[in-house]
């Protein structure tokens, strides 16, 4: 089959880590062998998200207190740096050098309303003092993610792939493609039929279910650090949707900076090809394509199967998932971590009644039983 992954940012950083090219590296190597297990069986395009080095570049430029590149150029940087670091990587792993990243442009209309509302977080987290004076200084806007404060910026509606041609080549001609990184440089079209770059930051989710679509895949693979989507998601009535038929999902409540989007770009790809969406873990990639993990979106599905209590097995790998310095025990910061990885408009607060919930005895961190009783109870 070919095969559209979609690689979610925490493939190169996740919450809370140093974003330095020891700790990326290390990620991406992570990522590459998930990668190359599907690439012995299928022809797969690769894509990423570049999120947080985006806006690293970006506040790197305004605390150097130099004049910053638009946002265009630095996405253009973004898929330069991290698709090396991923075909470098892949590579090795694969044990050949068919492999090759494109630098992708990304068509948006240019009377996109998305240019009026920024809604797409980029960059480090910061505390509110700190973000409210980046903010006055360099004229960002900004809004509380979790505990802390971003950066916003606008992120239009992606349109066409202006390399698709190249990348089908190249995916023809047996290379695992690795493209549209951050979605892809967004361009528009001048009156005079030029492309030209503009300001903005294009979701990679919804990028990835467009060259899906116009690639002719078979399916698209949606991969984040969670291990699938949830009905209910920070409830104890929290369950798995299994399977789901496109249509189904539009009475269900996700959120927009995180799950939303791939929850959106899946419903999209297989309303418009019949093919198979699948979101979940990096880490169960492979398994996805059975639907016994992760979440398959797909019209050949009539409404939404949840799944049962989760088995032992189950929450003992989401308990080491979250547990992220290896200590036998769930911290607040990694809770919240986690958390944010599939619902950013959380607050700290209502973070903090969960976790508290979750820790029984109150010590400030959560065990293994505990974690254990209250996914029992119903996650």
């Amino acid at each position: 089959m070919k095969i559209v992954v979609a690689l979610g940012g925490s493939a190169f950083l996740r919450r809370g880590e140093p974003a330095t090219l020891e700790t990326q590296r290390s990620n991406v190597r992570r990522a590459a062998r998930a990668l190359a297990a599907l690439a012995a069986e299928h022809t797969l395009v690769v894509t990423h998200g570049n999120g947080p080095q985006i806006g690293l570049l970006a506040a790197q430029a305004a605390d150097a207190h130099a004049k910053p590149y638009p946002l265009d150029v630095l996405g253009a940087e973004t898929e330069g740096m991290s698709g090396y670091l991923l075909e470098q990587e892949l590579a090795n792993e694969l044990g050949h050098d068919r492999v090759a990243t494109l630098l992708t442009r990304t068509i948006v209309r240019s009377g996109d309303p998305a240019f009026c509302e920024p809604t797409k977080f980029i960059g480090p987290a910061y505390d509110k003092e700190d973000a409210e004076h980046r903010a006055a200084e360099h004229g960002w806007k900004i809004a509380q993610d979790g505990a802390s404060w971003r950066r916003l910026v606008r992120s239009p509606e992606p349109l066409e792939i202006v390399e698709l041609a190249a990348i089908a080549h190249l995916s023809s001609a047996g290379f695992t493609v690795i493209c549209a990184g951050g979605g892809g440089v967004p361009v528009q079209r001048t009156a005079a039929g030029k492309l030209e770059g503009v300001e903005g930051v294009i979701d990679k989710d919804l990028a990835s279910a467009t060259l899906a679509r116009c690639l002719g895949a078979d399916c698209l693979m949606l991969l984040t650090d969670v291990p699938a989507v949830f009905d209910g998601w920070g409830t104890t009535n929290a369950r798995r949707i299994r399977a789901a038929h496109p249509d189904a999902l539009g009475s269900h409540r996700f959120a927009p900076g995180s799950m939303g989007p791939k929850v959106e770009a899946a419903r999209r790809f297989a309303v418009h090809t019949g093919g198979r969406a699948y979101i979940g873990s990096l880490d169960e990639a492979r398994e996805l394509l059975s639907c016994g993990v992760g979440t398959c979106v797909s019209t050949d599905v009539s409404g939404v199967s949840l799944s049962d209590t989760p088995r032992r097995d189950e929450i003992e790998e989401s308990f080491e998932r979250i547990d992220e310095n290896g200590n036998h025990s769930i911290e607040y910061e990694e809770f919240v971590g986690f958390m944010l990885e599939i619902d950013h408009s959380k607050s700290d607060s209502a973070l903090r009644v969960q976790f508290d919930t979750i820790d029984s005895n109150r010590d400030g961190r959560v065990s293994r039983d505990e974690f254990r009783a209250w996914c029992s109870a119903g996650r």
